[in-house]
């Protein structure tokens, strides 16, 4: 199976650039952002709770985000492999995908970080909320705020995944399908 994570600030395109990814490669896509909004919607538990801590901009605790990616990650029987989107964001929850995966017989096969400056990021982010509706996406505030909770709490994922010689840094800025043609590039290098 092909396990990849997508890894970035928000607004990075990891949405953008997974979906191309699954089509190409056939993939389920596991966002914890809709993850999130699903249950949210739903009304589950689990969903009223993450909710609470997305609309002041901050992660969701460890556990929350576990328990609704494992019930993700069951329901999908046959799999050619997921794309982790949003997903790790810090280093317990990347051991922790490790051994349910590892669980499975599985590991992660490459992680790819899209590499975007502060400024697009707000630009991208704002644009988002008008476009979306979503509340963590129409306050500039907010905003910074989920910006600086990544470079402290998801950045160091970086030199964790760095050390498995399966992570690869990836222009996000550009046109879609430069970056996409980069991604490429990577993966079928992989699968060669």
């Amino acid at each position: 199976m092909l396990n990849i994570i997508i890894f970035g600030p928000p607004g990075c395109g990891k949405g953008t650039q997974s979906s191309l990814i699954i089509e190409k490669y056939n993939l389920n896509h596991l966002s914890t952002g809709d993850v999130f909004r699903k249950n949210i919607k739903d009304e589950s538990p689990l969903g009223k709770l993450a909710k609470k801590y997305m609309d002041q901009g901050k992660l969701v605790p460890d556990q929350v985000t576990i328990d609704m990616l494992n019930n993700e990650i069951n329901n999908c029987n046959d799999s050619n492999g997921f794309i982790f989107d949003g997903f790790p964001r810090t280093i317990d929850q990347a051991k922790s995908l490790d051994v349910l995966l590892s669980k499975k017989g599985e590991k992660i096969s490459l992680v790819l970080s899209l590499d975007v400056s502060e400024n697009e990021l707000l630009k991208r982010l704002l644009l988002r909320g008008k476009e979306s509706g979503r509340v963590d996406d129409q306050s500039e505030e907010v905003i910074k705020n989920r910006i600086d909770i990544y470079k402290k709490q998801t950045l160091v994922l970086k030199d964790y995944y760095e050390n498995s010689g399966h992570f690869f840094q990836i222009n996000g800025e550009g046109a879609i399908d430069s970056i996409t043609d980069n991604i490429f590039k990577v993966v079928d290098n992989y699968i060669e």
